[in-house]
């Protein structure tokens, strides 16, 4: 008896020391990625698509129209057929240019680092999750820039605040106006690998890969936990998704309760949505809600109340989530 007193002595002592210590939400563990991203070149799918996209016979009735419409404006045989010899090998060595060197692969990564700053920005900056390492010191960085040195090489020290890294292919996309198609791979701490893909510009391809990233890596997980004023409420989820759908608020209460969980109330949602998807809550959205007593929280119909009956949101399907 007096060892389970202790016991609970204690930890009424360490939940008063965690509320006065810590912020609205748990501190969100930092990814700290390498700094820099490793790309591989693809099958460039524009010259593939040259090649087979279309039959031999096509590619032989393309080239004698081209070859016919030279004659009709006065060409003769062998000048036309120089003409669109020519014309082809200026083609290719236009592509060759485009295409030849290491430029595209820091391109990309450049453009990755500099997205996700900006989302990251957005974010309050304690709860911002993915960063990439410091390569080294000032003066080394700077050195590095100068010597045109990609930071490739390996050391404890950095290895030691490293997480993940992140690894990638690119390829010139079909269709040949310009687009590169891109396969982003975050490799994790325990061998697992998240992956990500997007095809566009190369400038600005790599914002929308950067939005999956920090979406994916930012968005609120289960079990959470929340600091509401002198208590801490845990976010379970709901049985089968972390947010799900039932017929009516009766059953979405049930289904908590078989997880030993509660359905939130109006004022907790309301919280969890200020917070919002990036910093341990959850955005309302435009979609119904259920709440305790076979009510429901209807967000966008707030006069006089967001709380309604049932009937009154003509029987829709409700969303929700676990807390206890």
């Amino acid at each position: 008896m007096r060892l389970s007193k202790c016991l609970r002595v204690i930890g009424r002592c360490s939940l008063i020391l965690l509320m006065q210590s810590a912020s609205p939400t748990w501190a969100v563990e930092k990814l700290t990625l390498w700094p820099t991203i490793f790309f591989l070149r693809g099958q460039d799918l524009c010259q593939f698509q040259d090649a087979y996209g279309s039959s031999r016979n096509d590619m032989m009735n393309q080239a004698m129209g081209q070859l016919r419409s030279l004659i009709s404006l006065g060409v003769n045989a062998p000048e036309a057929v120089y003409a669109i010899k020519k014309i082809d090998e200026l083609i290719d060595k236009n592509k060759a240019l485009a295409t030849e060197g290491s430029g595209m692969d820091i391109t990309l990564e450049a453009t990755l680092k500099a997205s996700v700053n900006s989302l990251s920005r957005n974010i309050n900056p304690q709860n911002t999750r993915l960063e990439f390492a410091n390569p080294g010191t000032a003066s080394e960085t700077l050195q590095g820039v100068k010597n045109n040195q990609r930071f490739d090489t390996t050391g404890d020290a950095l290895l030691s605040k490293v997480k993940g890294f992140v690894w990638g292919t690119y390829s010139y996309s079909p269709g040949c106006r310009g687009d590169v198609l891109v396969t982003l791979h975050v490799v994790l701490p325990k061998g697992e690998s998240v992956s990500f893909q997007d095809q566009g510009r190369p400038e600005s391809v790599m914002r929308k890969l950067a939005l999956q990233m920090v979406t994916h890596f930012q968005k609120t997980s289960f079990p959470t936990m929340i600091i509401m004023g002198n208590r801490i409420l845990v976010l379970v989820g709901a049985p089968g998704s972390s947010i799900n759908q039932a017929p009516n608020s009766a059953i979405a209460r049930e289904a908590c309760q078989m997880v030993q969980a509660r359905l939130p109330t109006e004022k907790e949602y309301e919280y969890l949505s200020i917070l919002g998807d990036w910093n341990g809550g959850v955005s309302l959205g435009h979609v119904f809600w259920a709440l305790p007593n076979n009510m429901v929280f209807s967000p966008d119909t707030r006069n006089p109340t967001p709380v309604r009956t049932h009937a009154e949101v003509q029987f829709a399907q409700v969303n929700f989530y676990c807390v206890k």
